[in-house]
């Protein structure tokens, strides 16, 4: 059996490299090491490490040799804990407070070995020259792209606000390449965007979990209500949210439920690891001045909800989906997710250095663990009528190396693997298909959740062969 492909879009939003950080900026152990220590082991490192300096072909720099020894030693663990040098520390924390220096793009890996534009941020460098989803960028200034990873190609795109960076870009259409020169900003990322659909209905999306998120999502709510007072139903749209702030899933789903519902429970080791985080703003607010949902229209608790998740919908995403699964106040729509049920905390080392460690596990209200499973939707749907696209070729977390595994539940299945020749002729289709925007008149997945609100037939996945008739979720 072919190996499934590996999804550049997904891995590069962050879920490989582990999302749903605690933000626990803490000092170090919480708790005490064993004091049986490995000596004839330490010995061995020891040993080992007096070799490389003596014998090694070149002298090796005593700094490089020790941060690779950690570095080693933490990523061993699972796929999502690591080592964050100073410039690996100083992104992560730029990502969760939704702003970095940069373009302002969302790529992915092409299947040419260059990078491909999802879409340009809003008021963006990008934005503002033209830059369209689709666009290739096949050069750097002099460096071509073709074969670089996409965190070598990110890491060439950031800098110093004020820098410039031309890009050459093959565009569709275009006899010739394009070039673009930008200049480096601070890019400030809305994580929530929203809009009526329908007379009636409205789409409300969240590509990322990000420290301002709870806040972004109360003042799109209200515009919504703004709008229509009356609103007969809400599509939550998670797909390919990879996670993000911990606190941000928890004021997400607060918004929907009961005050003072439980949202999520966690377990490891440490005391502080064992906890039930609950819709209340001391779970999920970041700010010290108040409750950013306190001033919701109390019928957002109540309209009938369809939430759209798919194989790119992760760890924050999935703690959501799964809140509003076990209190039955959504319908989950679309692929099964990613299956990420680990929590990282941040624990600092020095001012610049940090140490990025799955601390536990966590838990739907209902005590289900989503680790290396998922969310399994409601009503199961494709990403496009004729077929769920590139989700059946995305990696989930139990296709990893040394994922954790489920303490609670078998996990997921993970099938019949794809033979080759169905992989390159899904992947021959999705070439050939534009770019999907979420939330457009030619979203699928988007139609069928109204048509389940509306009462109307829903076109479930291909493999179930079938529309259903469901009654909308009554308004409570």
């Amino acid at each position: 059996m072919g190996k499934k492909l590996k999804n550049a879009g997904l891995i590069g939003l962050g879920v490989v490299a582990g999302v749903a950080v605690s933000l626990q900026f803490s000092a170090m152990a919480q708790k005490q090491a064993d004091p049986g220590l490995p000596l004839e082991e330490l010995k061995q490192l020891a040993d080992v490490y007096g070799l490389i300096k003596s014998d090694y072909v070149e002298s090796v720099d005593d700094k490089k040799l020790l941060t690779e020894a950690i570095s080693g030693m933490v990523a061993s663990l699972d796929p999502h804990s690591a080592y964050l040098d100073k410039k690996a520390y100083a992104e992560l924390r730029e990502g969760s407070q939704g702003k970095f220096v940069g373009l302002g793009i969302e790529i992915a890996q092409s299947d040419e070995g260059y990078i491909k534009i999802v879409a340009p941020i809003e008021d963006s460098p990008a934005y503002r020259a033209g830059i369209k989803p689709g666009d290739m960028i096949t050069r750097l200034d002099t460096t071509s792209l073709k074969g670089l990873s996409l965190d070598e190609s990110v890491k060439k795109m950031r800098g110093e606000p004020g820098t410039k960076v031309e890009l050459t870009i093959m565009r569709k259409d275009e006899p010739q390449p394009l070039q673009f020169t930008l200049n480096r900003e601070e890019i400030h990322q809305k994580s929530v965007k929203a809009k009526m659909v329908s007379p009636g209905y409205a789409w409300l999306r969240i590509s990322q979990f990000q420290e301002p998120t709870v806040d972004d999502l109360a003042a799109k709510i209200t515009e919504l209500y703004r709008q229509d007072p009356n609103l007969k139903g809400l599509v939550l749209d998670l797909r390919n949210d990879p996670g993000g702030v911990l606190q941000g899933a928890i004021g997400v789903a607060a918004a929907f439920l009961p005050k003072d519902t439980p949202i999520v429970s966690t377990n490891g080791q440490l005391p502080d690891s064992k906890q039930i985080f609950y819709g209340r703003a001391e779970y999920y607010s970041l700010r010290a001045d108040g409750d950013p949902l306190a001033k919701l229209p109390e019928a957002v608790k109540h309209v009938p909800m369809a939430v759209l998740v798919n194989t790119g919908s992760a760890s924050a995403s999935e703690i959501v989906a799964g809140a509003l699964q076990d209190y039955k106040r959504a319908t989950i729509i679309g692929s099964q997710t990613f299956g990420k049920g680990s929590v990282q905390t941040i624990r600092q080392l020095t001012a610049d250095t940090a140490v990025k460690l799955t601390t536990a596990r966590y838990y739907t209200p209902h005590g289900r663990s989503i680790q290396a499973k998922g969310i399994s939707p409601d009503l199961a749907v494709d990403e496009n009528e004729d077929g769920d696209g590139m989700n059946s070729l995305r990696m989930r977390e139990a296709d990893l190396a040394k994922h954790l595994t489920n303490d609670r539940e078998q996990e997921a299945s993970k099938g019949q693997r794809d033979e080759l020749e169905e992989q390159m002729r899904i992947l021959a289709a999705e070439k050939k298909r534009k770019p999907l925007e979420y939330g457009s008149g030619d979203d699928f997945q988007l139609k069928q959740a109204l048509n389940h609100l509306q009462g109307m037939p829903v076109q479930m996945a291909k493999a179930e062969s079938k529309l259903v008739r469901l009654d909308p979720p009554a308004k409570k």
